[in-house]
């Protein structure tokens, strides 16, 4: 049987408070393979910026309290954006890692960025919302999945309880 050498990980990270969880599982699983990670996050509706329970700030726990806040515009966003992604570089250790602040939809974001840093795989976070949200919002992940010719490992991110 071949072995298959993983050798380049695309982790997306969005905006929700449970990044960080994504981001550990990813980084660890490059780090085991000793692969080159790239950090992608998506801005698909500035809208998502303005509010105080969803916010790239919120990604990193412990490590956003001197967070500059400049998301008046998309130019401040992704400048937000591109801090939260050195934040993670920074709190791993690795600057090697490369950093993609993308915009558009969502899922054609994430397969476009594994597709131009020829990744490996995909690493992302999988809220499970209830269905009626899904049914509303979509499922990125799920999206993803349908579409990718490229592994992905998917890190359940809802709470228990």
């Amino acid at each position: 049987m071949k072995t298959i050498k993983l050798n380049k990980i695309l982790i997306a990270l969005d905006y929700d408070p449970t990044a960080q969880k994504v981001a550990t599982a990813g980084f660890s699983m490059a780090k085991a393979m000793n692969a080159e990670v790239t950090l992608l996050h998506v801005i698909a509706d500035p809208v998502y910026y303005s509010s105080t329970a969803y916010s790239p700030i919120m990604g990193l726990i412990g490590e956003m309290e001197t967070f500059p806040m400049q998301m008046e515009n998309i130019e401040g966003i992704k400048v937000v954006s591109q801090h939260f992604l050195d934040k993670f570089k920074h709190h791993f250790g690795d600057e090697t890692m490369q950093t993609v602040v993308g915009e558009g939809d969502f899922a054609d974001t994430i397969l476009k960025t594994a597709k131009s840093v020829k990744a490996d795989v995909i690493v992302m976070g999988s809220h499970s919302r209830k269905w009626l949200d899904n049914i509303l919002m979509g499922s990125v992940t799920k999206e993803v999945l349908k579409q990718t010719s490229v592994p992905l490992f998917i890190i359940p991110t809802k709470k228990q309880g």
